[in-house]
């Protein structure tokens, strides 16, 4: 396909998403863009985009690889969304949503994981930020972190909006984006994280992980959504109701009024200059989400993420975190190897489920095993690598000290 790229809308640790235009039909669509030896995920999200058809979900496009700047750049081609993500949406909206469009955005966003849990594919990462705008209505995005659900190689999410049984480093199955699309709802309620009152970012996850805690529900929501919640809050996976139980909740059915109109009001195609659009475009990567990925072979004491930054936590909105994944692939690994990180930013992983509680915490301020080093404008690095060595860099001794802003 002849096409020509136009403004950047959204920009990432490892890829660039771009407005593009085809030079044939003059149709607009977003083109998701990385160098060709670092786009290992990107192409396991065309992977994914190009099997699914539905219209809860992106559109997939197609894909190429381009010349530019003497740099071979592989592409990604999605439906363009003109009216942002969700999370643009709710600041819109004054920084939260009237419940009758909690009703139809939740509605559609399990329509979407209805569709794609019945096709085997676990999201890994349901939150506003990867929820798109379309005219049509809410469609859900960023397939980076996902996975099949037979698949056991690795494990992802932004840690705010993990399930316990994925803060443990145990299985990541279809109940993992239920427990998510919970604290998406809390995150329409009230225009904040579903766990308000973290102190850091590592007592945040060691509480989801194995406290008997559940994310902080908005007083003001309605009996039916309380009821909702409970069935996507429950920390036994087993216990949590599938897309297709929701689906038929009351909570679904308490308003019955279209909301398209207001949809599309907002989202028209030409108001793209006038609107925050696409500042989070599905890669959760640009400084916004951050993902955390790990292998099936580290210990418990690598799987929880441990977050630093120099200018300082924003766990409420995830506003100065990237997206952070690891390699599992050793020819990945062997492209990266030798890359220097530019950046400040420490992330790693860390619990211990065999040990008792007081060691678990103990656990949690040594023996770090770093997974990735990054920065907003750098690439994303896989290497093993202690925390004291990079003490100096951080504006916090450890992330024990991290606060929230």
């Amino acid at each position: 396909m002849d096409w020509t790229r136009g403004h950047t809308i959204g920009q990432g640790s490892s890829a660039t998403v771009s407005l593009a235009t085809s030079l044939r039909s003059g149709d607009v669509f977003a083109a998701k863009s990385t160098e060709l030896p670092k786009s290992e995920f990107l192409q396991r999200e065309q992977k994914f985009l190009s099997s699914l058809n539905s219209p809860h979900i992106v559109g997939y496009k197609g894909c190429d690889v381009t010349s530019e700047d003497n740099k071979l750049m592989y592409n990604l081609f999605m439906e363009y969304a003109p009216g942002g993500t969700l999370n643009d949406e709710i600041h819109r909206n004054g920084g939260r949503l009237d419940e009758s469009l909690i009703v139809s955005y939740t509605r559609q966003i399990l329509q979407g994981l209805e569709y794609l849990h019945s096709n085997r594919v676990v999201h890994c990462d349901i939150k506003s930020r990867n929820i798109l705008m379309a005219e049509s209505g809410a469609k859900i995005a960023d397939f980076g972190c996902a996975k099949w659900e037979s698949e056991a190689l690795q494990r992802g999410g932004t840690p705010m909006f993990m399930a316990p049984e994925v803060a443990r480093g145990e299985h990541q199955g279809f109940a993992s984006d239920i427990w998510a699309v919970g604290c998406t709802v809390i995150e329409m309620a009230s225009g904040g994280a579903p766990w308000p009152n973290a102190a850091d970012p590592m007592t945040i996850l060691y509480k989801i992980a194995y406290s008997r805690e559940l994310p902080e529900v908005p007083a003001f929501l309605s009996k039916q959504a309380n009821d909702f919640l409970s069935n996507c809050l429950r920390r036994d996976p087993k216990e949590r109701w599938a897309a297709s139980q929701l689906l038929k909740h009351p909570f679904l059915e308490e308003f019955s009024s279209c909301t398209k109109q207001i949809q599309e009001s907002n989202y028209s195609p030409t108001s793209i200059l006038d609107q925050g659009i696409w500042n989070s475009v599905e890669e959760t990567e640009e400084s916004l989400g951050n993902l955390i990925h790990s292998s099936s072979k580290t210990s418990a004491r690598e799987r929880i993420e441990r977050l630093s930054c120099s200018q300082g936590p924003s766990w409420g909105w995830d506003e100065s975190w990237i997206t952070i994944r690891e390699n599992n692939n050793e020819e990945s690994n062997a492209i990266m190897d030798g890359i220097e990180a530019k950046g400040d930013m420490i992330c790693g992983s860390v619990s211990d489920s065999t040990s008792s509680g007081s060691e678990k915490q103990e656990s949690f301020a040594s023996s770090i095993r770093i997974r990735t080093i990054c920065k907003k404008d750098s690439a994303v690095v896989s290497s093993n690598l202690n925390l004291q060595r990079h003490r100096d860099r951080l504006s916090f001794p450890l992330i024990l000290s991290t606060s929230i802003l």
